[in-house]
């Protein structure tokens, strides 16, 4: 009865359904193949896999402590960056202060410089005064002493007369003033 299934209605044989000696020996080969295939290459298979994930979580882990090893470093090289700014702008103020005083002294100095050449100065006029003065008293009596020689009609060539009458016309003029 079997037989007349696999058969087509012309009696020839039906290639949709496989002879049954034909079938049983595929189911055993697959069978067979199954077995084989759980036995040694699906072990082979899952320890490649673990060791791919392992390695896989492996270079993760690395990849993580490297990370959080660059970002501590990053931290650390932004700290010493700021450190170094803070020193440079207190650098700087100090810079701005010491030069802020050295031109201040300057300044001092130059005021006591320019002070004591006007000092200096006044002192040198006080004194050319002072030789101004005397040369014309100088001169002044000379001329007094002729010309009151020629009025009087004497020589007055005697120092201590010519003296005192160039002390009196002096005193005189003083007085007129």
């Amino acid at each position: 009865m079997q037989t007349e299934v696999i058969r087509a209605a012309g009696g020839e044989p039906n290639f949709l359904f496989p002879h049954p000696v034909e079938f049983v020996l595929a189911v055993i080969f697959f069978v067979t193949l199954v077995v084989l295939m759980k036995k040694f290459v699906v072990p082979a298979f899952e320890q490649a896999y673990a060791e791919r994930t392992a390695a896989i979580e492996g270079g993760l882990a690395a990849a993580e402590t490297k990370q959080a090893e660059a970002d501590a470093k990053l931290a650390a090289l932004d700290q010493q960056l700021s450190e170094a700014r803070h020193e440079a702008a207190r650098i700087r103020e100090e810079a701005r202060e010491q030069g802020a005083t050295i031109i201040a002294e300057l300044r001092e100095q130059a005021q006591a410089e320019a002070t004591r050449i006007v000092d200096a100065g006044k002192a040198q006029i006080e004194a050319e005064r002072q030789q101004a003065v005397i040369s014309l008293r100088a001169e002044v009596g000379s001329l007094a002493t002729g010309l009151a020689g020629r009025i009087v009609g004497e020589s007055l060539d005697d120092e201590a007369r010519s003296s005192r009458v160039v002390e009196r016309f002096l005193a005189e003029l003083e007085g007129a003033n």
